[in-house]
C-alpha cells in the first residue's frame, strides 16, 4: 500500500488555494461592502441575523457565541455595544439561570432589514453571479459535505 504524499498533488493544490482565496477574501469583501453602507462589520451582521433567524429573535449567548464561532467574550463587548445601540436586550433565561439570553429589539430588527439588501445583492454577486445554476448545485453538495466534516472539528461538537 502507498504511503500518502505529505504534500497536496497539484490539482489539490489549487483548489486549496482558491479555497483559502475565498475563505480570507469574502470575508474581507462582505466586511468593507457593510461597513460602508450599513456601518457595522460582517461580524456585527451575523451576530443580528441570527437572531432576526431565532426564535422570537432570541437564543443564549452560549448558542449565539458557538453559531457565529465566537468567544463568548468577544460576543459579550458586542452585545454591550449593541444594548447600547438599543438594538438587543439581555436577560436572564428564566428556564435556566446559568444562561444570559440576547433578544433583537424592533431597532435590532430595522438594523438588520436596513442592512440586509446591500449585503445580499454583494453575496450574490460575489458568490452566485460567477456560477451556473448546474455549478451552484455541484458546488452545494461539494461545500455541504466539506461543511460536515468541519462541524465535526469544531469546538463543543461531538467528537466521535
Amino acid at each position: 500500500m502507498d504511503e500518502p504524499s505529505a504534500w497536496l498533488d497539484t490539482e489539490q493544490q489549487e483548489l486549496w488555494q482558491d479555497l483559502l482565496t475565498v475563505v480570507i477574501a469574502l470575508p474581507a469583501a462582505l466586511d468593507r461592502q457593510l461597513q460602508r453602507d450599513a456601518g457595522i462589520s460582517n461580524f456585527e451582521y451575523g451576530v443580528l441575523a441570527r437572531l432576526s433567524m431565532a426564535h422570537q429573535g432570541t437564543m443564549r449567548f452560549s448558542e449565539l457565541a458557538r453559531d457565529c464561532n465566537s468567544a463568548l467574550p468577544r460576543l459579550s463587548k458586542l452585545m454591550d455595544r449593541f444594548e447600547a445601540r438599543e438594538w438587543i436586550v439581555r436577560r436572564v433565561d428564566p428556564s435556566d439561570g446559568r444562561y444570559t439570553l440576547a433578544t433583537l429589539t424592533d431597532r435590532g430588527r430595522q438594523k438588520v432589514a436596513d442592512s440586509a439588501p446591500g449585503h445580499v445583492a454583494q453575496v450574490r454577486r460575489l458568490v452566485f453571479e460567477p456560477l451556473t445554476a448546474a455549478q451552484r448545485r455541484h458546488f452545494g453538495a461539494a461545500l455541504s459535505s466539506v461543511a460536515e466534516t468541519v462541524r465535526w472539528e469544531a469546538p463543543g461538537r461531538p467528537t466521535g
